[in-house]
């Protein structure tokens, strides 16, 4: 029998009624297993007081809101012999946790296979982890994140099994993981974690991310093929139109609003693509939005049979693994968000090729906002404007993402919004009211839906969305759309459809739009006009807010809105991590423009600037950026800029990888159009691991005085902290001062597989011409750098001698023969690189030298060499000519005083004051950080100089120590260690209790 470990158990006797129904369902057996005792009996009888046991209130006895109550009963809707959605949805706060599908104890759940692949279809589609198939006489619980097949048989994925007359010996496993106590204090959820990853479970978003993309590639190069006409653009449109209209009409099928398979009809038709244009048109007619709208050149083109037939046919029970009617809208906008990260292009013979955006590719790839983000910024910045208003003053609100991508902050904006209004016209005061005027309709006992009309409503008073990319601005209005027909189904189409003007989808045009945020008409003043044709003013694609959103911008948003105040309420999103330096000289000419400008800032600055431009005065603002412009010196207007208005919070995920797969962590940050207040809410998480961010946060607050931040990088601390560093920069001289700014980067080759040599190949050039040891320097990474341990390096540095490129500045042919004679084996080395070196290096005649660097002197001196990333301070004084990469940095002294102050857990703590952080806990310790800090006057003599020669001499001891006098010399390193820690205490003039703020007590 499978079973589930890892779950809490804890001993618990069986309720009596679990003995009662036991009892009554052995003595009636018979009659519950005949074909006539139906599956809606079954589920009163039965299984709704088995899960009422597991401490669910399943028919909603406490009377919560329809958003809120703990179990979803779905009325069984059959087309075509197949049910379309699952029996019960279990939840907590409204989420979904796990599915129950019912049968009557007449099916056999151990061997059937039909309702085993059903259950899993609706929990992997769902995105669930977990789903139960029950009949009552038998129980068997599904790993739902495990890719269903039509050919599994019916124990795939089952993890357990028991009949009823085992409920009682397995009652403390059930009652531990699927009772609402145990899932409420996280037992299941445990559960799901320890067993991620496991062998066959896969993820509906990759999986049907793979899905489509095969669809688009299928597509292009058949469009491409057969349309000799088409251009780059329409084919792009094409692609995206054909694919977002299968899956709205496919899902529209699965949830009853379409008639079940007209597409697979259309699509194993032949003239399968005439066909399916003329379903787009009956939805132009039906729907009347954008989404059908006929296009003459899009209708004209053609498409193999085959192709479609591909595409479509393979959407459909028992084929496919996915249940459209329960489709989570948000997981297709996170699916898009990846699909859009690639595009078409036409080669030369006009053949089609799919490929990464070149925008995508030095971001890094593309990352989607986790559900749980946008959700708490949606919350906390939509939220208190709808606080203690009515519907009809909701109506006035406007709430805008200027860079919507695939709309997932406007998906969870009109969520919250139509989550708000279902509240409100339910509750008890109002409900009467609101079903007479037409509000909400309903649709069982103690169960209301919004009127579409309603729905329709809300999106389009309160929903609006900028982004550059046209395909995004499709996918947006798509994904609004889909969530706009959620809950609309067979039981409600055919009122829907009574008036013959009645359109069940508006027209999203003047809420989402099309262009560059960032970029006015202004751009083009001063520009010769005829270098911009059509491509060019679409890469551009220049956006004017006020003619655009005239409702929002020239008439002051609602009727009742004052003039005098235009804008939006709300800016909400995640914007783009793009370097601006990608998108040319024009655009950095530009954006000087903007206060929040700087050389080489990441294009998410400017958002901050333009989304309160876009605010009304009081609006509030609330999105999730890179946390690295509260540290880095192009942050520094930013910093400054933002002094104008209220910050209301920020929450800093320091080194946490929220986006999976991505090296940017973020921080959230909610502003106020409002005057600066003294202080803000400051949470600086430390983990990911919660249940939910609203209480993480509530829990771990801290609050941050503004008097406390300094312009040169904001430390997000409670004041101790705040209070002790500012005492601490007041002390001595700034590092960089005290160093004369001598603080170098590594070395930087122009080819580093043919510069950097190994051991081995060191050892071959040196035999063959012993002459090459001259110029084969010892060459570390930031890794071999180790606080006062010796060095050892196992790579070295082809570096020619000084005055080489300036004596030998002729041909690359003078070049080889001064080398060839001066250094044969070297030349024979490097001479097999130069083809690779030719394409990737960009330093002209000068490809096979170093890239520029002034200060190699600087190396064979004595120095304080140090990794720039690490835990903590990693210096070490090198006296042996070590040559540092691209991950270290030297200082120019020997200075052991130095060296001591910067390897203590002061420094350290200084460090974290003003750097950005990475993965792991690790810091970057750049120049540009290190050299504000302070360094306390030297004293003479100083106690800690003398301390420093004991740890170093100890260290080179210890890297020839035994393995059993190890233990020895760490003891005394670390007291050595302590020793140094305390008399740079003293110099600084810290008190125990600042001590122990340092050192994480206070």
């Amino acid at each position: 029998m499978e079973t589930i470990n890892n779950i809490d158990s804890t001993k618990t006797e069986p309720p009596a009624l679990l003995a009662e129904l036991e009892g009554n369902f052995m003595q009636n057996r018979e009659r519950y297993r005949s074909s006539d005792y139906d599956e809606a009996n079954t589920r009163v009888d039965f299984i709704d007081k088995f899960f009422e046991l597991l401490g669910w209130d399943v028919r909603n006895v406490q009377g919560y809101s329809e958003d809120y109550r703990d179990v979803v009963r779905e009325d069984k809707v059959t087309i075509e012999g197949k049910p379309k959605a699952p029996d019960y949805s279990f939840r907590v706060g409204g989420a979904r946790k796990f599915f129950v599908e019912a049968k009557k104890p007449v099916v056999n759940i151990k061997d059937d296979v039909d309702p085993a692949y059903q259950v899993r279809r609706y929990g992997y589609t769902a995105k669930l982890a977990l789903s139960i198939l029950t009949d009552y006489e038998e129980f068997a619980v599904y790993d739902t994140r495990i890719k269903p097949d039509k050919s599994d048989k019916a124990s795939t994925a089952r993890v357990f099994y028991c009949t009823y007359q085992d409920y009682s010996k397995h009652w403390d496993f059930i009652l531990n993981t699927f009772g609402k106590t145990a899932v409420l204090k996280g037992s299941f959820d445990r559960y799901v974690q320890a067993n991620k990853g496991k062998k066959g479970t896969s993820d509906i978003d990759r999986d049907f991310l793979g899905l489509i993309s095969g669809w688009r590639e299928d597509l292009a190069k058949n469009l491409a093929l057969r349309n000799a006409s088409i251009d780059l653009y329409q084919l792009n449109q094409a692609v995206q139109k054909i694919i977002d209209r299968v899956i709205f009409l496919r899902i529209a099928e699965d949830r009853g609003s379409e008639d079940y398979k007209r597409l697979h009809e259309a699509a194993t038709a032949k003239g399968a693509y005439f066909k399916l244009c003329g379903i787009f048109t009956l939805g132009n007619q039906k729907y009347n939005s954008d989404l059908f709208r006929i296009e003459d050149w899009l209708n004209a083109l053609s498409i193999d049979d085959a192709v479609l037939k591909g595409i479509i046919g393979g959407m459909y029970y028992p084929d496919c693994p996915y249940e459209f009617s329960v489709f989570p809208v948000e997981v297709l906008g996170n699916i898009y968000e990846q699909f859009l990260g690639k595009t078409i292009r036409l080669t030369s013979g006009h053949q089609a090729k799919v490929e990464e955006k070149p925008e995508v590719r030095k971001a890094g790839g593309v990352f989607y906002t986790p559900q749980y983000i946008v959700d708490y910024i949606v919350k906390n910045t939509v939220g208190p404007l709808l606080a203690d208003k009515t519907p009809a003053q909701v109506e006035a609100i406007s709430i805008v993402d200027p860079a919507c991508g695939s709309g997932s902050f406007l998906l969870g904006a009109y969520r919250f919004l139509l989550a708000w209004h279902h509240a409100w016209y339910t509750a008890a005061a109002n409900i009467k009211v609101a079903l007479k005027a037409g509000h909400i309709y309903q649709v069982g006992e103690n169960h209301y839906n919004l009127a579409i009309i309603a729905k329709q409503r809300i999106l389009l008073n309160n929903v609006y969305g900028v982004d550059i990319d046209p395909q995004a601005v499709e996918v947006t209005k798509l994904s609004l759309l889909l969530k706009l027909m959620e809950d609309e189904g067979l039981e409600t189409r055919g009122e829907l459809f009574k008036q013959s003007d009645f359109r069940f989808l508006p027209t999203l045009t003047a809420n989402i739009q099309c262009g560059n945020s960032l970029v006015g008409g202004d751009f083009y003043a001063i520009k010769d006009l005829s270098l911009f044709g059509t491509d060019e003013m679409r890469a551009v694609n220049t956006f004017d807010w006020d003619k655009a959103f005239p409702r929002i911008f020239l008439h002051g948003g609602a009727e009742n809105t004052e003039l005098g105040n235009r804008g939006f309420d709300a800016v909400i999103g995640n914007p783009p991590y793009v370097r601006q330096e990608t998108l040319g000289e024009d655009f950095k000419t530009y954006a000087k423009k903007y206060k929040t400008w700087a050389g080489t800032a990441d294009l998410y600055t400017f958002f901050f600037e333009k989304g309160m431009q876009l605010l009304k005065e009081g609006g509030a603002f609330g999105i999730i950026v890179a946390n690295k412009w509260m540290r880095a010196n192009y942050g520094q207007a930013l910093r400054a800029w933002l002094g104008q208005f209220a910050i209301e919070e920020i929450l800093d995920f320091g080194d946490l990888p929220v986006f999976q797969g991505a090296t940017t962590y973020p921080c959230i940050i909610r502003l106020s159009k409002t005057p600066p207040r003294d202080s803000f809410r400051v949470v600086n998480l430390d983990t990911l691991d919660f249940q939910s961010l609203e209480d993480y946060a509530r829990e771990h607050e801290i609050t941050v005085a503004r008097t406390s931040l300094d312009p040169d990088g904001w430390v997000l601390a409670n004041e101790s902290v705040t209070t002790l560093v500012a005492k601490l920069k007041a002390i001595g001289l700034p590092l960089g001062t005290v160093l004369n700014g001598k603080i170098f980067y590594g070395i930087k080759t122009g080819l580093n597989e043919a510069f950097v040599v190994d051991a081995e190949m060191r050892a071959r050039l040196i035999a063959e011409d012993p002459a090459s040891a001259e110029i084969l320097k010892p060459f570390l990474a930031g890794r071999d750098i180790k606080r006062y341990e010796p060095l050892q390096a196992d790579k070295w540095l082809i570096l020619f001698p000084k005055g080489f490129t300036a004596a030998n500045s002729g041909s690359i042919k003078n070049k080889w023969a001064w080398l060839s004679e001066k250094f044969p084996a070297i030349a024979n080395h490097l001479k097999s690189f130069e083809e690779a070196a030719k394409i990737r290096c960009d330093q002209g005649d000068y490809w096979w030298e170093l890239r520029a660097c002034d200060y190699y002197d600087e190396f064979e001196k004595p120095k304080i060499l140090y990794a720039e990333i690490a835990t903590r301070g990693q210096y070490f004084l090198d006296c042996n000519n070590f040559f540092g990469d691209t991950t270290s940095y030297i200082m120019a002294s020997s200075n052991l005083f130095l060296l001591g102050i910067m390897n203590s857990k002061l420094w350290t703590f200084l460090v974290e004051s003003v750097s950005s952080s990475i993965r792991g806990g690790f810091l970057r310790w750049k120049s540009q950080y290190l050299t504000q800090l302070p360094i306390p006057p030297h004293p003479s003599p100083d106690a800690v100089t003398p301390l420093v020669e004991q740890q170093l001499a100890a260290h080179a001891s210890r890297a020839q120590a035994g393995a059993h006098d190890l233990p020895l010399w760490d003891q005394k390193i670390a007291l050595l260690d302590a020793r140094i820690d305390a008399e740079v205490y003293k110099l600084y003039g810290l008190s125990p209790a600042e001590i122990a703020v340092v050192e994480g007590k206070g």
